[in-house]
């Protein structure tokens, strides 16, 4: 099993003084944080690319994926790529984070990006509306 999925957190999102409902404290990783359930992690992602989109202007594919896995850190053109292809998204393509039509899909390929496996459709649709309430 993938240490994303390990710690309950699909989008691998990395420790930092951010809190998130749902989160454990203290994680018991180093270096990433651990959610409660699937469902929270995945809500903390939909939170945390909606803070792109209204905090630094990131509405693209493209823009939130190079500032959430940078490429000094990953393969960003091939993960943009990726996502794109599974969500149905052009990279370029305006992004509204509170769409769920748009954004369930578009997580749900970060997931399968992140950490090699499918995500549970149910658990990602659940994370959307932790994130809408």
């Amino acid at each position: 099993m993938s240490r994303g999925l390990d710690n309950r957190n699909p989008g691998n999102i990395r420790r930092s003084r951010v809190r998130y409902r749902g989160e454990v404290q203290p994680s018991g990783d180093a270096d990433f944080k651990q959610f409660e359930s699937m469902e929270w992690g995945y809500r903390a992602m939909f939170v945390l690319l909606d803070t792109y989109r209204r905090r630094y202007g990131l509405d693209t594919v493209r823009g939130m994926i190079g500032r959430y896995a940078p490429p000094s850190e990953n393969d960003t053109r091939r993960y943009v790529r990726t996502v794109c292809e599974m969500a149905g998204i052009g990279p370029d393509e305006r992004v509204d984070t509170r769409d769920r039509a748009v954004m369930v899909p578009l997580v749900a390929a970060m997931s399968y990006v992140e950490n090699g496996v499918a995500a549970v459709r149910a658990e990602v649709e659940r994370g959307f509306d932790l994130a809408a309430e």
